[in-house]
């Protein structure tokens, strides 16, 4: 009885050094995959990579009020590069990832612009007047009814979108949109910030 106690005291002293001596690893932030829709030079030394909902109205407003003074300053000088990654919210919310990702790779971002520019047209509580309004966007951007429909209802496609929000979630904790990652690090504060902020994060994750 007597080694039993001297056991779990030596155990009580020394489980706690053992702990401090191995801490949890920090889990890293994503990167640039080959799947990736990248804006600006892919060398770019900083990478800017967004998880957002194209229903999200935040995520609209960053594209409309701060992405185009982000694109003057940093990206169309090749200071940085920005990856959009879809985080949807909703069934519809998919099927608009899904008519971007349909499109012609060079047209993929003017797409995601056209969308959020274009929200409250499409965005609709009655799903059958969202999807004709998705429907007549994509004839616009040049993607027959056809195509459109094709691309909706695609099981691997649609699969595909629905997995790039879980994993977000999963592996780096993205819970609310948009979410930004500067280099890997989720940026502080987050969400959509005016112009400002970004461009003083950015500043400070410039190489030396």
């Amino acid at each position: 009885m007597r080694q039993i106690w001297l056991s779990l005291i030596v155990f009580a002293v020394v489980a706690p050094w053992l702990g401090a001596t191995a801490p949890a690893a920090e889990t890293p932030g994503p990167t640039v995959t080959s799947e990736d829709h990248v804006l600006g030079k892919p060398d770019a030394p900083i990478t800017i990579i967004e998880y957002a909902s194209l229903t999200c109205p935040h995520c609209a407003e960053f594209d409309k009020d701060t992405l185009p003074k982000l694109k003057e300053a940093w990206i169309d000088t090749g200071k940085a590069k920005l990856v959009f990654r879809g985080f949807p919210l909703n069934g519809l919310d998919v099927r608009a990832q899904a008519l971007a990702r349909c499109a012609p790779p060079d047209k993929y971002f003017a797409f995601i612009d056209t969308l959020y520019q274009n929200q409250r047209s499409w965005a609709l509580s009655d799903p059958d007047k969202a999807m004709s309004s998705l429907e007549n966007i994509g004839r616009l951007g040049g993607i027959s009814p056809e195509q459109f429909k094709s691309c909706a209802n695609d099981p691997k496609l649609l699969e595909s979108i629905q997995a790039q929000g879980f994993a977000a979630g999963q592996d780096y904790q993205v819970d609310s949109t948009p979410t930004f990652f500067i280099n890997g690090s989720k940026m502080n504060p987050n969400g959509a910030q005016p112009y400002e902020v970004f461009d003083k994060v950015l500043a400070a994750a410039q190489p030396n």
